[in-house]
């Protein structure tokens, strides 16, 4: 599989208290280091302060992992974190968590909804969203 260009960088120190009974970082953790990449991600487009203001934001519907090397305290990763696609009201990020040796030690994707909590309902997802996404990433989605 040819290996796609990633966009953002977010780096983590592992924590001691990350690990399982095995003394790796257990899956768990490797998913709020996906939710914490996905939130830095978030706030570069304006997507949490828009959140915030207008009680309309992500939502997120489904998130999938493989593992693939395990992590170890002490430790430092980066998540990379690219947008997969933007649809009419959901779009997706594709993730790889690195190691300090640059290895892959997980791939991570992302399927948010674009919610609105006021009318608890769907909505298109707003231009003004893709837009930043595209000046972040650089490319047309």
């Amino acid at each position: 599989m040819k290996d796609q260009v990633f966009y953002t960088e977010h780096e983590l120190r592992i924590d001691w208290s990350e690990l399982d009974y095995f003394r790796h970082v257990n899956n768990v953790s490797i998913f709020k280091y996906i939710q914490s990449a996905r939130v830095n991600y978030w706030d570069q487009i304006g997507l949490t302060q828009f959140h915030i203001s207008t009680n309309t934001g992500p939502m997120l519907a489904s998130t999938h992992c493989d593992f693939l090397l395990p992590l170890f305290y002490p430790g430092k990763i980066k998540v990379f974190t690219r947008t997969e696609f933007i649809k009419n009201t959901s779009f997706g990020f594709d993730h790889k968590i690195l190691n300090e040796a640059g290895e892959i030690a997980a791939r991570a994707k992302d399927v948010m909804v674009m919610f609105d909590f006021n009318k608890n309902e769907k909505i298109t997802f707003p231009s003004r969203f893709r837009e930043a996404i595209e000046r972040l990433e650089e490319r047309r989605l």
